[in-house]
C-alpha cells in the first residue's frame, strides 16, 4: 500500500527526518511527532493513519504510555523502536500492544521491510470474499473484513498481531499449532527457540477473549505441543 500515511514518533529529528526520507522513497505518506503527546494529538486530528512507528524512551509521555493509549481504541499496527535490546523490553513492548520491535543502531532498509510486511498483514483482510468474512464459535465472532471481534455481542478491541492469532486458530478448530507454527506464520519470520513472544501475545488474547483467562474456554494449551481452538462449548 504504497499511499498508506505513516506516524513517526521520536523525540530524535534526525532520526525522524532519516526514516521519513526512506518512507517517502517509497511511496509513503509521513507524519512527525516528537514525543508521545504530539503523536495522540496528531491521532485526533488524522484519522487516516495506517501505521505508526514508535520510539520507547520519550520525554513527557512514553512510547509505552503512548501505546496503550492508542490501544484504547486504534488498531493499526505499532512498531516499537528503541536503544534497549534486552528481552525485558522487548517482553514490555509487545505486552503494551505494539506489534513488532526494531532495536537501535538499526538499518533503515529494515525498518521499511518491517513496515511492509506489518501493512501486508493488516491490510490483507480486506480482499477476503464474503464466505470467509466472519468465523462463529459459541459466543465468539471474528469479522475478517472489518478486523472486529465479538464477545456476547460485545466488541472486544485486538492488536492486528492478537488479531492474526485468534484467526489462524479459528479458521483451524481443533487443530494444534505449535508456538513455532504460530510465530512463523503471523510473523512471517524465522522462529527463535528462546523467544516467548507467542505466548505473551496468547496470554494478552485469553485476557481479552476469556471469562476466566486461568480457566480458558476458548483457547486452550496442549501441554508440550502448543494451543488450539475449541470446536465445541
Amino acid at each position: 500500500m504504497a499511499d498508506a500515511t505513516i506516524l513517526m514518533v521520536d523525540d530524535d529529528p534526525d532520526i525522524r527526518h532519516l526514516v521519513a526520507i526512506y518512507l517517502h522513497n517509497e511511496g509513503y505518506q509521513v507524519l512527525e511527532a516528537a514525543d508521545g503527546l504530539e503523536a495522540l494529538d496528531l491521532l485526533q486530528q488524522q484519522q487516516e493513519i495506517d501505521l505508526i512507528i514508535l520510539d520507547l524512551m520519550m520525554p513527557h509521555l512514553d512510547g509505552i504510555q503512548a501505546c496503550l493509549k492508542i490501544r484504547e481504541g486504534r488498531q493499526m499496527p505499532i512498531i516499537m523502536l528503541s536503544a534497549k535490546g534486552e528481552d525485558l523490553d522487548k517482553i514490555l513492548g509487545l505486552s503494551t500492544g505494539a506489534d513488532d520491535y526494531v532495536t537501535k543502531p538499526f538499518n533503515p532498509l529494515e525498518l521499511v521491510a518491517r513496515v511492509k510486511a506489518n501493512l501486508r498483514r493488516y491490510l490483507r483482510f480486506t480482499a477476503l470474499s464474503a464466505s470467509e468474512v466472519e468465523i462463529t464459535i459459541g459466543e465468539l465472532v471474528i469479522n475478517s473484513a472489518t478486523h472486529e471481534v465479538r464477545i456476547n455481542e460485545q466488541e472486544v478491541l485486538l492488536t492486528p498481531r492478537e488479531f492474526a492469532i485468534l484467526e489462524l486458530l479459528a479458521r483451524h478448530p481443533g487443530m494444534v499449532f505449535s508456538t513455532e507454527q504460530i510465530y512463523e506464520r503471523v510473523w512471517k519470520d524465522p522462529f527463535w527457540q528462546a523467544d516467548n513472544t507467542v505466548m505473551v501475545h496468547i496470554r494478552h488474547l485469553r485476557e481479552k477473549i476469556e471469562a476466566n483467562p486461568r480457566q480458558p474456554r476458548y483457547i486452550k494449551t496442549i501441554w508440550g505441543v502448543g494451543y488450539k481452538l475449541e470446536k465445541k462449548y
